[in-house]
Order: C-alpha cells, then structure tokens, then sequence
C-alpha cells in the first residue's frame, strides 16, 4: 500500500508542540457527523464509551477500558455543528487539544481533526491512532459495526513517522 493512501493528514511542528491535521470526507450530512461525535449512544460505535457536556466548559469523560486511558477534561470551544474542542487528557497531565471541524462539502461533510500534542510525546502514534477511529467512524455512519483496525492503525504509524523531520 502506497503511504500516501494510508494517511489523510500531516504533522507540523509549531511553538514547542506537535500538531497533526488530519482530514476526511463523509458522505453525510454536518447533523449526522456531528451526532456520531457528540452523542454518547453514537460515539460508543467508533471511539469509546463516555459523555460530553456540549457547552464550553463543559465536562468531557471518555474511558478507553481495554486501554486504561480515561480522559478527563473540559470542553474548550463550541459551535453546534461545527466546531467540538476538548483536551484529550485527564488530570495534571499535560494539555493534549483535539478540535473536531465540520464543513459541509458537496453531498456531505468534510470532517478535520487538528490534535496537539506536547513535543516529546509521539505523535505519529496520536495521528495513526486517529486514522484508525476515523476509519471507524466512516463504518459506523454506512451501520457497519468495527474493531479498532489494528493493522490500519500500524500502517499509518509508520507512514506519520516518514512524514516527521528527520
């Protein structure tokens, strides 16, 4: 598989931190989009199980059992369908912001995801880890019921870990 076909975004390194920017195109309309990713009955089919206060300031819980990454946090910005932002962090851990975008593209919805993460941490992990939810989420809008793609998740790895500076 060409790396460019396994990965939908790019990293950039900006002010002592990482950021990743990943980007897809959902054949649904932005209300649809926007349920899978704030409705907690939703977002169980594709991330976890958890809630999220839609307001800003609002409490963000999302628990990855098999993992043992609870997240924690707090909504920071808010736009019904639109714009969704919380840190994916729990606790004195250090700021981790995610900012969900929906756009709407023709027939359906352009969906990006900016991830920041602190500079020693890994983010080509983060950003294939997300390709991997965000594959998921695409079933899950068509009813198609998915495992985390463990390979998937793999192969973008080492795609994100080409796109890094050397």
């Amino acid at each position: 598989m060409n790396d460019d076909a396994v990965v939908s975004g790019r990293i950039q390194h900006l002010d002592g931190a990482w950021e990743g920017r990943l980007e897809r195109w959902m054949g649904h309309d932005r209300e649809t989009v926007w349920r899978m990713l704030t409705e907690p009955q939703q977002f169980v089919q594709w991330l976890a199980p958890g809630s999220i206060e839609l307001r800003k300031g609002g409490r963000v819980h999302i628990d990855f059992g098999d993992s043992g990454v609870v997240i924690g946090s707090t909504v920071l910005a808010f736009d019904p369908q639109r714009l969704l932002a919380y840190s994916w962090s729990s606790g004195d851990e250090p700021e981790r912001p995610l900012c969900w975008e929906l756009t709407t593209a023709g027939e359906g919805t352009t969906l990006t995801l900016t991830v920041r993460l602190p500079a020693q941490e890994d983010i080509a992990k983060a950003c294939a880890g997300f390709e991997a939810h965000l594959d998921m989420l695409a079933a899950a809008l068509e009813g198609v019921s998915t495992r985390f793609p463990f390979e998937r998740y793999l192969a973008a790895r080492h795609a994100y870990q080409e796109l890094l500076p050397k």
